[in-house]
């Protein structure tokens, strides 16, 4: 005699499949926007890693080649004095495409209009300075 059990049905109805899209889709788009906001602010901070170095490296210039204050150079002036592993000193652009110089003695590089504008929501004025 054979007796048969009753079938047990496993497994998640269409409901509880769709809530768990849901929060995964929710938590997604939550580390999305953290993670673009990073990489704006990685952005800010190499922008302005650049601009300190150019500005170490018109320092150094002036002093080699004995300029007083208000003197004018050209990037292809400083870039002698930049670490070659850096993209910009190759190129002698920010991360926007943007040109840095000329450069003023005892004024130092700024940080281009458009880089600004493109990096102001996760970096404000008072972080730029005096690069500004």
């Amino acid at each position: 005699m054979k007796i048969s059990r009753p079938s047990r049905r496993a497994g998640f109805t269409l409901i509880e499949i769709m809530i768990v899209v849901a929060i995964i889709a929710m938590l997604s788009a939550i580390a999305t926007n953290n993670v673009l906001r990073a990489r704006k602010r990685t952005q800010a901070s190499k922008t302005l890693d650049d601009l300190r170095q150019l500005d170490g490296a018109l320092d150094q210039w002036a002093l080699e080649k004995n300029k007083s204050a208000g003197d004018a150079a050209q990037f292809s002036d400083v870039q002698p004095y930049l670490k070659t592993m850096n993209k910009m000193a190759v190129s002698g652009q920010d991360l926007f495409g943007q040109n840095y110089g000329p450069f003023t003695l005892d004024i130092g590089p700024k940080v281009s209009t458009t880089t600004f504008n493109a990096l102001s929501d996760v970096a404000p004025a008072s972080f730029w300075s005096p690069y500004k």
